[in-house]
């Protein structure tokens, strides 16, 4: 039986994966001992200013499914601390995390973040956008290290799913406010 469950879901984070997307979307999860290296990224039609203006709206990220607060608590310089609170299921299990996140707003096309307080061992990474023909390409590194007793082929399913989910949330609301004109470019 246990194989079946294992057969099952390998087979279905195959189908995640090569289900195609109107952003060009893709996404890598590897495994690395206790921690997990997460490679994505995707396209979307916002011009490099715009992409930098909704990527640095962090209260902004609460329209992203799963994310039940997003609130920056503080503003230093090209420093950022960003309160989230993120609320998924892991099967039937409701899983609650927060953290406090730093971002670090380094030029215009990088933004890094680290987590400094919060339920995760371990999460870091960076963001990093690039011009691509009539948009922007999103690219998003990290590395996650989660505390749970849940089995690392289940989490890495999890993370897989849910955060190709978030990713064309994020390009989906992008593409919304770009279309609706909600910023503008200086």
């Amino acid at each position: 039986m246990r194989v079946f469950i294992v057969g099952v879901l390998f087979l279905t984070v195959l189908h995640a994966q090569a289900a195609s997307s109107p952003f060009d979307l893709y996404l890598q999860v590897y495994p690395n001992g206790d921690q997990f290296q997460i490679m994505a990224d995707y396209k979307v039609g916002l011009s490099p200013c715009q992409a930098v203006a909704y990527l640095r709206d962090y209260e902004g990220a609460k329209t992203i499914p799963g994310i039940k607060e997003s609130k920056v608590i503080s503003r230093s310089g090209n420093q950022v601390k960003v309160e989230r609170v993120v609320e998924d299921r892991i099967m039937l299990i409701l899983i609650t995390m927060r953290s406090v996140v730093q971002y670090k707003e380094l030029t215009e096309q990088i933004l890094d973040f680290e987590q400094i307080s919060g339920d995760a061992k371990v999460y870091k990474g960076t963001w990093r956008l690039d011009p691509d023909g009539e948009g922007t390409r999103f690219q998003f590194r990290a590395h996650v290290e989660v505390s749970t007793i849940v089995p690392q082929l289940v989490v890495e399913y999890f993370i897989k799913n849910q955060l190709s989910k978030r990713f064309e949330a994020m390009a989906e609301h992008a593409t919304q406010r770009f279309a609706q004109k909600q910023f503008s470019c200086k």
